[in-house]
């Protein structure tokens, strides 16, 4: 028998400190990464390996400092200003220009809401036989509830357990037989041609991995988890936060993209040695990927792919509604945040609801899901061009951002990225033509 002196009874044990500090440093860049595998990502990510093989692989290496330094920007921006992405652009920028983009991000948004919505109904109904259009509903529902009655400080913690979901990818690659030497091979050594479908899968794969939805929801986050802790305040007022606040945002930020990144790689690369080495070329949905997985690599594979769909879809539906929200109302400076009860902010928790709702008939429409999965990435990679170039913009300007200006490197990684994309959609739009 352990006895404890009279000031060790009711003490938390040092692990269990460490695990919930450490729980607690995890925030808007964990919850961000795992949203950015989505079930489009998902069909994106398994169409790349069912079409490409491993020759796809090398682009979630190249994209993991570029998806990296621009959400540590946007999250920079956030933390340091105490206003989400669409206000720090609406007082730089004319607002025609900011509607604009906010329209086109709010379409993308929607098209995707539905698209993963339908995913995640037709996983379930690969699980348990039945009810696709049920299960959808379900989804919908239990999502858009959690987000209107659910404050943010709770919902936060919720969000950040479904980004476990993620591990479900590493499990279905160990359920595979695998060639190490070959996946290093064409990960740093593809054999691609340039075709006008290489170039529009590049585009997509870019355009799924920097969405421009997750750039305004992290910035918004930050600001959330701002005002939800009464010891912190935007940097600007108050920089002797900085370095704390900073350094919590790069660790947060480089772990959550880290852990997406390499998700997605073993998405890649699952679907590249079962379904592309059996010559299944041409798949439809992340629900057409785990099905077509089960007779080559098992019931375990299939069930593991399938549950990554719903849970990751869980985590991305509400940030896909809520970075629709945040952008609509910021632009025209109406209030926002998913801390406010649904009274106070009667505009955001509408936009929430019309997303979801526009979303679900999306579903209903009889749209083609892939087409809607995998143009809703393109369409994402052509808007990721002009709002990143926004942003940048706004993270040099010392009247919005004062001493904390992003650093340079930064700023030539963040201008790298933007340029990839626009010379991938550029390309694409030529080999189309």
């Amino acid at each position: 028998m352990t006895i404890f002196g009279p000031d060790e009874v009711g003490k938390p044990k040092p692990g269990r400190i460490r695990r919930a500090a450490l729980l607690k440093r995890l925030g808007p860049g964990v919850i961000t990464g795992a949203a950015d595998d989505d079930p489009s990502g998902i069909a994106t990510y398994s169409q790349a390996g069912a079409q490409f093989g491993l020759n796809m692989l090398w682009a979630m290496v190249f994209l993991y400092p570029l998806v990296s330094s621009i959400q540590l920007i946007s999250a920079r921006i956030g933390r340091v200003t105490g206003h989400g992405l669409a206000t720090n652009l609406r007082r730089v920028f004319p607002q025609p220009v900011v509607t604009v983009l906010v329209a086109l991000l709010i379409l993308a948004n929607t098209i995707n809401i539905g698209a993963d919505l339908a995913a995640m109904g037709a996983a379930a109904e690969l699980v348990l036989g039945w009810g696709h259009h049920v299960f959808t509903l379900v989804f919908a529902g239990v999502s858009l509830t959690l987000q209107v009655l659910v404050p943010y400080h709770r919902y936060v913690r919720f969000l950040k357990w479904l980004t476990l979901a993620l591990f479900a990818y590493f499990g279905v690659a160990v359920t595979v037989q695998i060639d190490w030497g070959e996946v290093a091979l064409r990960t740093f050594l593809p054999q691609l041609a340039l075709t006008a479908a290489t170039v529009t899968m590049v585009v997509a794969l870019f355009g799924t991995t920097i969405s421009p939805y997750l750039l305004l929801w992290q910035a918004s986050e930050e600001v959330e988890d701002d005002e939800a802790d009464p010891t912190t305040d935007p940097l600007i007022d108050h920089p002797a936060q900085a370095s704390v606040q900073l350094s919590r945002i790069r660790w947060d930020t480089y772990l959550g993209m880290g852990f997406a990144n390499l998700a997605a790689f073993f998405i890649i690369l699952t679907t590249a040695v079962t379904l592309h080495a059996a010559g299944i070329t041409s798949i439809q949905t992340s629900a057409d990927a785990a099905r077509a997985l089960r007779p080559i690599a098992g019931d375990l594979a299939f069930a593991l792919f399938s549950m990554g769909i719903i849970g990751t879809g869980l985590l991305a539906v509400p940030v896909l509604a809520g970075s629709a929200a945040y952008a609509a109302c910021e632009a025209h400076g109406l209030p926002v945040g998913l801390e406010h009860k649904p009274h106070d902010t009667v505009g955001f928790y509408s936009v929430i609801g019309i997303a979801m709702i526009v979303g679900l008939a999306v579903d209903y429409s009889g749209l083609d899901p892939i087409k809607a999965l995998f143009w809703s990435a393109v369409l994402n990679g052509v808007i990721a061009v002009p709002l990143m170039a926004a942003m940048m913009i706004v993270a040099a300007r010392k009247d919005e951002m004062g001493e904390f200006v992003a650093p340079i490197v930064l700023r030539i990684i963040g201008w790298f990225a933007t340029a990839c994309m626009a010379a991938a959609a550029v390309t694409m739009f030529v080999l189309s033509w």
